[in-house]
């Protein structure tokens, strides 16, 4: 890939980006190796790469690859025999524990959908040797300190240096606090010199204190004595330290040749953790630009849809909709500075070099690019990381070295082309160039003021105009670009804007060809009429949507006052029957009385009369009935009736009466109910049983029973102190005493305590016969220490 383009695209910034994105030196090695590849299968592999990386960050966060090391040296030493220090062990550690985690977490779970066929192949492979792991973490607190459960040698020499210490420190304090010995030392403290312990004595008494002279002080007034009866005691505590030494590379050795057993496994470790790591910076990458992995095609056509240039703070960035390579391979892009033309040719260069890297591109779903043996690009312009040579010269020698290389599968950006010398030759030569390009089959996308070259596109097959849009009447860009139609430099309009006069406006329009000016203002009624023509299509659109929101709310009304009208008219013939029935039941009962008081009397004609008149009411019933599916179907009960018996009272839902069971049959799940002189067959649904109540009679005893505790039984009783046995039994009978007083609402008081109480209670209370519901207190009622019960 050519290498100033990519620089001049400002690819290495994508590298920055990415390098931030890395969590250990391992992934930096590959993300500094990254260079786009050529190779259609191999840049599908890696966007599948961040695409399911980018997937395991969404749903699982972050996978721990923090922390690992390049330890292949550190192995490889080992792996001949050598011994590895402390913190090489570690090192190495971490790594195993790193796999191992790695491994774990990127393991397929049958609890979710959750399989990444490249990464989790990678992360199969990956070996786990806890073992190894386990043994150089017990071994190793840190670079400079071995444990003491490194080994049962190791602890028992540290024993007894510990206990050697005490003896000689318990020796060196009985001198140091000895009168005798008191004079003669400068200090009544401790020392140590060259590892062995000494007190400080006065130079001048020497000879008083029997021992060896290890140091002095810088005045000479101190000698440091080592006391002849710690002597031995000094050199069996040298003794042990050498012995915890020659333990402690034993211990090394042991771990370093246990590493030296895995290493080939340990090298395969790191640099899978390497490729992850890798990986995993991509994906990162993605979720913060919000990018996709566009689709690669092998026509060679890109299709960029609201493309957002990666490098443009996301606040400020205006996406653009570029394609080129299916209805024409060239595309020249005109308009004002500033316009946007610049970022618009970058942001294209930029995506393919992205792509072809295996990096997702910030742009919309069904993006769509190819893969290019070579991107070429010569653009040189201020907003470059370093400003490209502007000379005409460099320009094209820069140019002769693009055409040189450029095939049928290679992308070419321009910006500016043929700028920089005279207007005349450079148009000519930008045109010829373009012509090259398009004879050997390379897409191209080039950006130029040349009002010829705009005439080229508009005359030549498979090269199309483009424009950035500039609004006139703010006199700014607004970094749109539209294809298919040609820019205008409005440098007249931006100059009368500005206050030029119309005079010296005029007078510049006649040395100007009349070709020119009579295509300048064809583009002019052009962008015109465009401009008009997409503010009609959103207000057409806008109103398109309105009108349906309109329909929809207009359906959603007929049908709701649909559904309550039938339901009305349900109702009011349900109401109509009931009263009709009542009144048929009232004469049937007349009916009965009559021919009990006639019976033998009663003539034939009169029993006729009679049945006539029956059969008059039930007609007039029949037009007032409601339907069967209206009765039945839309109101059942919750709870289905499993055992049913004839004899037994029940409840008809649907005609809120209630009736006699005749007859069951438990197979099809019905049952033949009287009401009144009414049988109707009746599916369990829609019955509900009924508990005889037995007529009570109140008597006048009872009544007084009534009014006495009406009168007594207070609307709240106090529990505390109780246990919850006591409590149980008191609250029921404070309920049947508030029940019958007529007390709608009491207060239970049992206070916070530890709960039990409340909770025994609050079970109590849901099970009684007399509470309808029951909730804790609320502010100024006593808080969660009560509990406020409604009566039925």
């Amino acid at each position: 890939m050519n290498k100033r383009s990519m620089k001049v695209l400002e690819f290495n910034k994508i590298i920055d980006l990415l390098k931030q994105k890395a969590s250990s030196s391992l992934g930096l090695k590959y993300i500094e190796k990254l260079i786009p590849s050529s190779k259609t299968e191999e840049v599908k592999y890696m966007l599948e790469e961040t695409s399911e990386a980018q997937s395991i960050l969404i749903k699982r966060g972050a996978v721990g690859l923090s922390g690992i090391d390049d330890i292949e040296d550190k192995v490889k030493r080992a792996n001949i025999g050598g011994a590895l220090d402390a913190g090489s062990l570690l090192n190495i550690a971490k790594n195993l524990q790193a796999a191992r985690n790695v491994k774990r977490s990127l393991s397929s779970s049958e609890e979710e959908d959750f399989k990444f066929p490249i990464i989790q192949g990678m992360s199969d492979s990956l070996y786990a040797f806890r073992e190894v792991e386990d043994k150089i973490f017990n071994s190793i607190i840190s670079e400079i300190e071995i444990s003491d459960n490194a080994s049962t040698t190791l602890r028992d020499i540290r024993r007894k240096i510990l206990q050697k210490n005490q003896s000689i420190r318990s020796k060196l304090n009985s001198i140091i606090t000895s009168s005798t010995y008191q004079k003669y030392l400068q200090d009544a403290i401790v020392s140590i010199r060259d590892d062995r312990f000494v007190v400080p004595v006065k130079a001048e008494y020497r000879s008083q204190v029997a021992g060896i002279i290890h140091d002095q002080s810088s005045s000479g007034a101190t000698l440091f004595i080592e006391p002849m009866s710690i002597v031995d005691m000094n050199n069996e505590l040298r003794q042990l330290k050498l012995k915890e030494k020659e333990e402690i590379e034993r211990i090394l050795a042991e771990l370093s040749n246990d590493v030296g057993e895995i290493s080939e496994e340990l090298i395969s470790n790191q640099e899978i953790l390497g490729k992850l790591d890798f990986i995993f910076a991509k994906g990162k990458l993605s979720i913060q630009m919000r990018g996709i992995e566009p689709q690669i095609n092998k026509e060679k056509y890109l299709n960029i849809k609201s493309g957002r240039h990666p490098l443009i703070n996301s606040d400020n960035v205006v996406s653009n909709t570029v394609y080129l390579g299916d209805e024409f391979d060239t595309l020249v892009i005109t308009g004002p500075n500033t316009g946007g033309k610049t970022v618009t040719i970058k942001t294209v260069g930029l995506f393919a070099l992205m792509t072809q890297s295996g990096l997702h591109i910030p742009a919309n779903f069904g993006s769509s690019m190819c893969v290019y043996d070579n991107i070429f690009a010569d653009i040189g312009d201020e907003q470059s990381i370093e400003q490209s040579l502007s000379t005409f010269s460099s320009h094209m020698t820069n140019i002769v070295d693009i055409l040189d290389q450029i095939t049928s599968d290679s992308l070419v950006i321009f910006d500016e082309l043929g700028a920089g010398t005279d207007p005349v030759e450079g148009a000519a030569l930008a045109i010829s160039i373009l012509e090259f390009v398009n004879a050997m089959g390379a897409k191209c996308i080039a950006t130029t003021h040349y009002s010829e070259l705009k005439n080229y596109a508009l005359t030549k097959d498979r090269v199309e105009n483009a424009a950035v849009e500039f609004d006139l009447e703010s006199l700014s860009p607004t970094y749109k670009l539209l294809i298919g139609i040609p820019g205008k430099s409005n440098a007249f309009e931006i100059s009368k804007k500005l206050g030029l006069s119309d005079f010296v406006i005029e007078k510049a329009k006649e040395f100007i060809n009349t070709d020119n000016i009579a295509l300048e203002d064809v583009l002019q009624n052009v962008e015109k009429n465009r401009i008009q023509a997409e503010s009609d299509r959103l207000e057409a659109k806008r109103l398109k949507l309105e009108i349906e929101n309109l329909k929809v709310d207009y359906d959603e009304r007929i049908e709701k006052f649909s559904a309550q009208r039938e339901k009305m008219m349900e109702r009011a013939r349900s109401e109509a029957f009931s009263i009709v029935r009542q009144a048929k039941e009232e004469v049937d009962e007349i009916v009965k009385e009559l021919r009990r008081l006639e019976n033998d009397r009663a003539s034939k004609e009169k029993n006729r009369k009679i049945e006539d008149l029956k059969k008059e009411l039930t007609g007039s019933m029949g037009s007032l009935q409601p339907s069967v599916k209206s009765m039945i179907v839309p109101k059942l009960s919750n709870k289905e009736i499993k055992d049913l018996k004839p004899g037994e009272e029940v409840k008809v839902i649907t005609l809120n009466q209630e009736g006699t069971v005749v007859s069951v049959d438990k197979n099809k799940k019905e049952a033949v109910v009287q009401i009144g002189i009414m049988k109707m067959s009746l599916p369990f649904k829609s019955l509900k049983k009924v508990e005889k109540s037995t007529n009570s009679v109140v008597t006048k005893s009872t009544r007084n029973i009534i009014k006495s505790k009406s009168g007594r039984v207070k609307n709240e009783v106090d529990l505390r102190g109780m246990n919850l046995e006591e409590a149980i039994m008191a609250v029921e009978k404070y309920l049947d005493d508030a029940y019958v007083s007529g007390i709608e609402k009491a207060t239970i008081i049992h206070g916070v305590g530890t709960g039990v109480l409340k909770k025994g209670l609050q079970d109590i209370l849901r099970q009684n016969k007399h509470v309808k519901s029951q909730r804790p207190g609320e502010y100024g009622e006593g808080g969660i220490g009560v509990t406020i019960v409604i009566f039925k």
